[in-house]
């Protein structure tokens, strides 16, 4: 029998190296990872109103104000004032008169823009419009977000943990770690999706936050918004 060239055992173990880490990588990324732990606190939606309440009679007053929330304070006001693909429309009565730390919550659901020339970034209305879950988790400085959306019918989920901040005015996430599905993302990959997704015109007013709100921040596991 013939000696196989070694070139030839080369190419097939490349080739079949090659497609199991293909075969890995999209399973990891189809494996949903478990979303974190968040308590359910009926009485969170009263306690926000009253904090928002509290912030405003200070403000009205002249004096220094701001807003502590837990994360489930948190994810009790995400879950009433963030529409998500399918849900009914956001009840916004717990948080009325009160500025909205998430840039978005306002847009309606599904409003991705017509026409979007081809390589333009995403807007955020298109990145709200397929998500169809978001838990967030608060940890010391670092929000640590979980985020399940619709790719073509399929669930999948996404992680990011950063610091939350602001900078002239306008909303700003600085990613220390992500994963998408169970497959960790390299830093330089997170940065620049996260940059451009950020600089774009059509998104950066989204981010602009409201003229009474100074400082967005996560202080020891509170979200922490000051107003001016």
């Amino acid at each position: 029998m013939p000696d196989v060239p070694w070139s030839k055992i080369l190419y097939r173990v490349l080739s079949w190296g090659t497609l199991a880490a293909l075969v890995v990588t999209l399973l990891l990324i189809l494996r949903k990872s478990p979303p974190p732990e968040v308590p359910n606190d009926p009485a969170a939606a009263a306690r926000i109103e009253q904090k928002f309440i509290a912030a405003e009679q200070a403000r009205a007053a002249g004096q220094p104000a701001e807003v502590h929330l837990d994360r489930t304070e948190l994810n009790s006001y995400l879950a009433q004032n963030l529409e998500l693909e399918g849900s009914a429309p956001a009840n916004t009565a717990a948080a009325s008169g009160a500025a909205n730390p998430d840039p978005a919550a306002g847009a309606p659901a599904g409003g991705a823009a017509p026409g979007r020339p081809a390589g333009n970034q995403p807007t955020v209305e298109e990145v709200r419009s397929t998500v169809k879950d978001v838990k967030i988790g608060l940890e010391g400085d670092l929000v640590k977000a979980y985020v399940v959306f619709d790719f073509h019918g399929k669930d999948l989920s996404l992680e990011l943990d950063g610091r939350l901040g602001s900078q002239d005015g306008y909303l700003k996430f600085q990613p220390v770690a992500g994963r998408f599905g169970s497959l960790p993302l390299p830093q330089s990959a997170l940065d620049s999706a996260v940059q451009q997704l950020m600089a774009s015109p059509e998104n950066r007013e989204k981010l602009r936050l409201p003229p009474d709100i100074s400082r967005i921040q996560i202080v020891n596991g509170e979200l922490v918004i000051s107003y001016q």
